[in-house]
């Protein structure tokens, strides 16, 4: 893992010489430093950024003096000690003879991490509950950011700011009148740390809606996963197609060239009473080297607060590995986005990955068993089971309706929050001396019996173990003929016991497995079960060609 870390840091600090933006004549710090920013306790806090060569830079923050001296590149870096958590406002100084930088109102707390795409990058203000929350959302101690959208081939060392008061790129507080451009669920998990913990956070959202898990995965890691291929392949042709096209000079010929004959075609159709063709977008002229590729996203956005020091990261993404043919990679490119993020952040920190909620409407048996959204969040459950120091929060059961956006983002974030409370801070539940529960019911084993399947769930998930309001729904059965039905249901203390009247033989068992979930399956905290199946047969995704096993993951080849 240390080489690794090392690895990404030189190639960081090589990229960072390559940057213009970031590298000019005098004191320089990257924009992810700014007033009401939050830094990270407990851990040594780097400061960087560019001066003129051989220059002595001094920083001050919180009666602590450092000084280092830029090389002969003009970068330098530092480290301020551990800092405890402190809610009152500091200024961090930054001087140098070609300058000085004042950032004032820093706070030190816990720093969060908030990526993935458009459910998390959902702002409070299009959630369910923004009519009540933004205006009482007084809560000055959370801070957030939001990382400008930047693709890039190759790592970036900073990400630009339009102005002091753009919605990206700056620092703001919870407070009714800037609160609404917080991540919605980012937000939720910030106010029930802040109160539970008693100190300042702070949410660093990298969130890019309409991404894939390889857009947040490093080429070195992508370029070895077979089905990334034609992921390489498409971009690289329409990157040899806009270099031979005559790049951005050629893009704006056939732009002005599209725009002519589209204003004749429209004319001509208007004549007709026909209808008017679609005007030429001037994104489909842009350059490919900035738009969404693999490894794109992680360049530049993530790269840049790669030196910010952080608590945990959470991740909500998989909705675009949902469709068509996407699912394919997503079995190697999301366990590699979590190596990715902490080699690049030099920290194995907790990792929080939101499972995937559901969308559009149930058409049938056959179509729920085989939905694309069953093999995401599959594949994150492995993915959890796998891999260390990660939670995995449930949010099927908050969609009302078919929509990709649910609006509920509350118990998202809130359950997100009891993860970290249990697993990062290691918190008891209230007036015991047990550790905090952030678990619905979980999975453990099955055995068929007399016509019935009995199934378990691992221990400290399944107290209290009940069905919403003793309504059976969300249970799928299937005998020997793998054709799936409603089933039947009840609890009997810790186990579950499931059924259909015409199936004596049963084979496999689903519970919410479907594009649009549904069950009632829950604990005595009411934390919902984890979607699960006792079969591991084959699935065929819709619009999709082969299976996906889930066998060649549980046992790869050699």
């Amino acid at each position: 893992m240390a080489k690794v870390y090392e690895f990404h840091m030189k190639t960081f600090l090589l990229v960072l010489l390559l940057i213009p933006g970031l590298l000019h004549a005098g004191l320089r710090l990257p924009n992810i430093f700014g007033d009401h920013m939050v830094l990270q306790r407990g851990k040594p806090v780097t400061v960087w950024g560019s001066a003129d060569a051989g220059e002595a830079v001094e920083v001050r923050f919180s009666g602590q003096v450092k000084t280092t001296r830029a090389d002969a590149k003009g970068t330098w870096a530092l480290q301020l000690e551990p800092l405890e958590a402190n809610a009152a406002g500091q200024s961090l100084v930054v001087k140098a003879s070609s300058g000085e930088h004042i950032f004032s109102d820093v706070l030190i707390g816990d720093v969060w991490l908030c990526g993935g795409q458009s459910n998390m990058e959902w702002n409070l203000r299009a959630c369910r509950d923004a009519d009540i929350e933004i205006p009482a959302a007084r809560l000055p101690g959370i801070r957030f950011i939001r990382i400008p959208k930047l693709a890039r081939m190759l790592p970036q060392g900073d990400f630009p700011v339009k102005s002091p008061t753009d919605g990206e790129g700056n620092w703001r507080l919870a407070i009714p009148e800037q609160v609404e451009n917080c991540t919605g669920v980012g937000y939720f998990f910030a106010k029930r740390l802040h109160r539970n913990l008693k100190i300042p956070i702070g949410l660093v959202d990298t969130s890019w809606g309409g991404t894939m898990a390889q857009h947040w995965a490093t080429k070195e890691s992508l370029r070895p996963i077979p089905e990334m291929e034609p992921y390489f392949e498409k971009f690289e042709t329409a990157l040899k197609e806009w270099n031979e096209g005559g790049g951005v000079n050629g893009a704006k010929k056939r732009l002005e060239a599209d725009l002519k004959h589209f204003e004749v075609a429209r004319a001509d159709a208007i004549a007709k009473g026909e209808r008017e063709p679609r005007k030429p977008n001037p994104r489909s002229y842009t350059d490919p080297a900035d738009q969404g590729q693999p490894g794109g996203m992680i360049n530049g956005v993530l790269y840049p607060v790669a030196r910010y020091r952080f608590t945990g990261i959470l991740f909500y993404q998989g909705e675009n590995n949902s469709f068509a043919e996407s699912w394919k990679p997503f079995y190697a490119t999301f366990p590699a986005v979590i190596d990715d993020w902490r080699n690049v952040l030099q920290d194995d920190l907790p990792f929080g990955i939101i499972q995937i909620a559901g969308w559009s409407n149930r058409r049938s048996m056959s179509y729920d068993m085989n939905h694309h959204c069953n093999v995401i969040r599959e594949i994150q459950y492995l993915t959890w089971e796998r891999t260390e120091n990660t939670g995995l929060i449930v949010t099927y059961d908050t969609n009302s309706n078919g929509s990709i956006h649910p609006g509920r983002k509350t118990p998202v974030g809130e359950r997100a929050a009891r993860w970290a409370l249990a697993e990062v801070y290691d918190q008891e539940g209230h007036g015991t001396r047990k550790a905090l529960e952030w678990r619905g019911p979980v999975y453990a084993a099955h055995e068929v019996k007399e016509g019935k399947v009995y199934i378990t769930f691992h221990e400290g998930t399944h107290r209290g173990l009940r069905l919403d309001q003793d309504i059976e729904v969300g249970f799928y059965i299937a005998g020997d003929d793998r054709e799936f039905h409603h089933a039947r249901a009840r609890i009997n203390k810790d186990t579950l016991i499931v059924w259909h009247d015409e199936i004596k033989e049963p084979h496999a068992v689903r519970y919410a497995w479907s594009n649009l979930p549904m069950g009632g399956l829950m604990n005595a905290r009411e934390l919902p079960a984890y979607p699960f199946r006792t079969d591991t047969w084959p699935i065929t995704p819709h619009q999709s060609t082969g299976d996906y096993e889930v066998e060649k993951i549980l046992k790869p080849s050699s």
